[in-house]
């Protein structure tokens, strides 16, 4: 490779985040992105990964045992610690084996499936919460950029009924008090639109903490489509968690009752003896339970209970993620209601005012002050409507992107 051309490589590696954000930025390439670089659903994940490799082993039999000594070997006297010239010195070799049956490797596996299973829901539960703390990160900064429009537009309103009371008061048609008024009008326009560039800003980081680029234009969000009740309840993440722990709860009580049975354990050994035959050994090894009402029992009694303490907590999730459901569709629904009223009732005759004083104005018969007055009371429905189309996006996009999704990157 040659020098010019590395160099030039360098230089389009090192402008490519600049030409990513020339464009504007949409909220499905926001989550993409967020998606594509969220450590949380990384370390989600490595969690599925390693209940997965856990899972692969655990209806596995335990490893057998290698059992290697020498049996009565002389402590005393003249063949003391010889092993070859007392006939009952035998070398011994063998191995041992622990034998599960198939139903406690079978509760076994599915405990381990359950845990998978558990680590699974918490993968998509961060995933989910990703795409949520996005989509709410993007709609804070879009809708602070259209608030701040309409504070420039204020501002530039200001500043024109500013120079309009100055040329009045130049021609002997205003007063000093006017003019100053409409000068502390101007100021606390500017005030409100640096304060809220301010907030547009802070905003503006909150979501590059979730994209990882810098923000110039950021387009509309598309309409989002709403879960019913049913859906939002069986994947919200709080209820699928609880669902998954119950099931890990009766699964490990599953394990720890089928340990009522001991397991059995069998053993092969080969003996060497000088001068004499070998011998070989079989044996089993059983454990006695003497008291398994007070010790297997007691034991699967404590995992049914924290089975059940899951169960309860799942049947008090399920009616949490239900009233919220309930909570955030009837805002959504009041929101609506409110914003084609306030549509209809304030906006549209604000804005037909603004129309009628602007067309009264230019053929002599309204005042300049009518005009201005008219056009603060459009902005300002503007301002009222623009913040109730925001606190309604939010709350569908709390709708639609709370629930868990099946999509889990691997």
């Amino acid at each position: 490779m040659s020098l010019p051309f590395s160099r030039a490589t360098a230089v389009v590696v090192a402008l490519l985040p600049c030409l990513a954000t020339a464009a504007p930025l949409s909220l499905e390439a926001a989550l993409q992105l967020a998606a594509q670089r969220s450590e949380t659903a990384r370390a989600a994940r490595a969690g599925v990964l390693s209940a997965r490799e856990a899972s692969h082993a655990a209806a596995q039999l335990p490893d057998p045992t290698l059992r290697v000594g020498i049996d009565n070997l002389p402590a005393t006297g003249p063949d003391r610690f010889h092993t070859a010239r007392e006939s009952m010195t035998m070398k011994r070799i063998g191995i041992s084996q622990e034998w599960l049956s198939a139903d406690k490797r079978a509760a076994r596996q599915a405990a381990a499936d359950a845990a998978v299973g558990r680590e699974t829901v918490q993968a998509q539960a961060a995933a989910a919460e990703t795409r949520l703390q996005t989509a709410l990160a993007y709609l804070d900064a879009f809708y602070a950029g259209e608030s701040l429009k309409l504070a420039t537009l204020m501002e530039h309103h200001a500043h024109e009924e500013l120079e309009a009371s100055r040329a009045r008061l130049s021609s002997a048609a205003g007063s000093s008090q006017d003019v100053l008024a409409l000068t502390g009008a101007q100021g606390v326009s500017e005030d409100e639109t640096a304060e809220i560039r301010q907030q547009q800003n802070a905003a503006r980081i909150a979501l590059q903490r979730w994209v990882g680029v810098q923000l110039d234009e950021l387009l509309p969000a598309s309409a989002v489509v709403l879960p019913t009740e049913e859906v939002y309840v069986a994947k919200h993440p709080t209820v699928a968690a609880m669902q998954r722990d119950a099931d890990v709860a009766r699964q490990a009580a599953a394990v720890t009752a089928s340990n009522r049975k001991p397991n059995w354990t069998w053993e092969l050994s080969y003996g060497q003896r000088t001068g004499y035959s070998d011998m070989v050994s079989v044996g089993v090894s059983i454990p006695l339970p003497v008291a398994p009402g007070e010790r297997q029992d007691r034991d699967t009694a404590a995992k049914l209970a924290l089975a059940e303490k899951a169960e309860a907590g799942l049947a008090e999730a399920t009616r949490a993620a239900t009233a919220e459901y309930r909570a955030l569709l009837g805002d959504a629904q009041r929101l609506q209601q409110r914003i084609d009223r306030y549509r209809t009732g304030v906006a549209v005759p604000a804005g037909q005012r603004t129309a009628a004083a602007m067309a009264a104005y230019r053929s002599n018969q309204g005042s300049l002050a009518t005009l201005f007055e008219a056009r603060h009371a459009e902005v300002e429905a503007q301002r009222k409507l623009l913040a109730l189309q925001r606190d309604l996006a939010r709350t569908h996009i709390q709708l639609a992107f709370r629930p868990l999704t099946a999509e889990v990157a691997q």
